[in-house]
């Protein structure tokens, strides 16, 4: 998936919740309207999406208040002291979890700012083809 159809997606979903990209791209990125896909290609270009990204009326819209959201936690590896005062290594499987918290946009924004690539994160929250068809490939066939 290129960054072009990811941010058309992350637009996509937010504009869903009310999210007036119009409006946020004339003000925030200062250029005139020539249409959403020439507004999604300039935010494509130059890493200006962490204008979008970053932006509170995005992020509130994106993660709508109250609204359950489903996403995949990664595989986790780490040390930490045990009971007995040794050092162990644990390691966590991946996992899905559903959140539904009013202000979830602020805890999102926080994790979003210390992630290494910010879109892989923005990533996670969508469920597109690609995820389902990977999915129905992972799953064993019924005999």
């Amino acid at each position: 998936m290129t960054r072009f159809e990811l941010l058309q997606l992350l637009v996509g979903q937010a504009r869903a919740n009310g999210f007036p990209f119009r409006k946020w791209y004339m003000a925030r990125i200062g250029l005139p309207w020539t249409g959403a896909k020439a507004a999604l290609e300039t935010l494509a270009s130059e890493r200006r999406y962490y204008a979008l990204l970053f932006s509170h009326e995005f992020a509130s819209s994106f993660w709508k208040p109250g609204e359950t959201m489903t996403f995949q936690i990664q595989k986790q590896t780490f040390t930490r002291r045990m009971a007995d005062g040794s050092i162990g290594t644990v390691t966590r499987k991946g996992y899905t979890r559903r959140s539904a918290r009013e202000d979830a946009w602020r805890y999102h924004l926080r994790e979003l700012a210390v992630a290494e690539e910010p879109l892989r994160y923005m990533r996670r929250y969508l469920r597109v083809e690609e995820d389902l068809n990977e999915e129905e490939r992972e799953l064993p066939a019924d005999d």
